[in-house]
C-alpha cells in the first residue's frame, strides 16, 4: 500500500507520516499516532509506536514501505500493544528502552544515534511520563528539525506523570532538554502536530509550576501532611471521574517532589 494512497495517514513533517490508531479514549485522545519515517526516494521506513493490536491497523503500517525499524517511545499498551504482532508480520527489529518490549533488537539507550529509512534519529532519554520515556530527534527534518516526543509533550492537554514509576523531577528534566531543540516541529503521539517544540516546552513548565504552587496552597490550609485524595479533592475539584486517577497520580508524582 502506498502511504499517499491511504486517507487514513497524515502527513506530518518532510520526514514523517503518521496514522491514527482506532484505539480513542480519557487518556488517549483521539487515538495513538503512530509514525512512519523516511526520506524521499528511501525504500525503507521506521515505525514509531505500533498501538494497540488492531490488525488493519498493523497492515496498513507494514504497507507503507518495508519496514526497517520500529521503535517504542515508552511502555504503555497504547503504544506497545501491537509491538510482538507487528514483529512478526515485517521481521523488523522492535527497539525500546525497556527490554521486555523489543522483538529482534537490543535495548535504546539516551544519545544512541540511529540510522534507517534514510533517516538520521537521536534517541533522547526523557524521563518523567515514566522512568523508560524516549523521544525521537530528526535533526534534518524541516529547517528546524523535529522531535517524535512520544506522551512526554501531547498535541493537547498537558501530559500525566505515571508517579511513582515517573517522577516530577525528571520531567522538569527532560522539558529542558526538549527545549533545546528551539523551534523544531513537534510530532506527539496523541494529539495534533505542534510547530514549535521550545515555546511549548514552556508553556507545560509554566503549567506545572503553577500546579505547583495551587499544591502549597492546599497544604497550607489542610496541613503539611494532608494525603493524595485531599489534596486532589483541593486541587481539581471538577475533575471529570474517567481521568480521577490520573489526576491522583500527578498530585503524588507533585506531593514527592515537595518533601523531598
Amino acid at each position: 500500500m502506498n502511504p499517499a494512497q491511504d486517507s487514513q495517514f497524515v502527513q506530518s513533517s518532510s520526514l514523517t507520516r503518521f496514522r491514527l490508531a482506532p484505539n480513542p479514549g480519557p487518556m488517549s485522545l483521539d487515538g495513538t499516532n503512530s509514525y512512519v519515517i523516511s526520506a524521499p526516494g528511501a525504500e525503507g521506513t521506521v515505525v514509531v509506536d505500533p498501538g494497540p493490536l488492531d490488525e488493519d491497523h498493523l497492515a496498513a503500517l507494514a504497507g507503507a514501505g518495508a519496514v526497517e525499524l520500529v521503535l517504542i517511545t515508552h511502555r504503555h499498551p497504547d503504544h506497545t500493544e501491537a509491538a510482538a504482532r507487528f514483529h512478526e508480520l515485517t521481521g523488523a527489529p522492535v527497539r525500546a528502552a525497556d527490554p521486555r518490549h523489543c522483538h529482534g533488537g537490543e535495548p535504546l539507550s539516551g544519545g544512541e544515534i540511529v540510522h534507517a529509512g534514510g533517516v538520521e534519529i537521536r534517541i533522547l532519554a526523557t524521563p518523567g511520563h515514566t522512568s523508560d520515556s524516549l523521544c525521537f530527534h530528526l535533526p534534518d527534518d524541516g529547517p528546524d528539525g523535529s522531535v517524535l516526543s512520544g506522551d512526554t509533550i501531547l498535541g493537547r492537554g498537558t501530559t500525566v506523570l505515571d508517579y511513582p514509576d515517573g517522577r516530577l523531577g525528571d520531567y522538569l528534566s527532560s522539558l529542558d532538554i526538549l527545549e533545546g531543540l528551539g523551534p523544531a516541529t513537534l510530532l506527539p503521539a496523541h494529539g495534533p502536530v505542534l510547530p514549535a517544540t521550545d515555546a511549548v516546552c514552556r508553556e507545560y513548565r509554566a503549567h506545572r509550576l503553577m500546579r505547583l504552587e495551587q499544591i502549597r496552597t492546599a497544604l497550607a490550609e489542610l496541613g503539611a501532611d494532608a494525603g493524595v485524595i485531599a489534596v486532589t479533592d483541593a486541587v481539581y475539584p471538577d475533575v471529570d471521574p474517567s481521568v480521577r486517577r490520573a489526576a491522583e497520580n500527578s498530585v503524588a508524582a507533585q506531593l514527592d517532589y515537595l518533601r523531598r
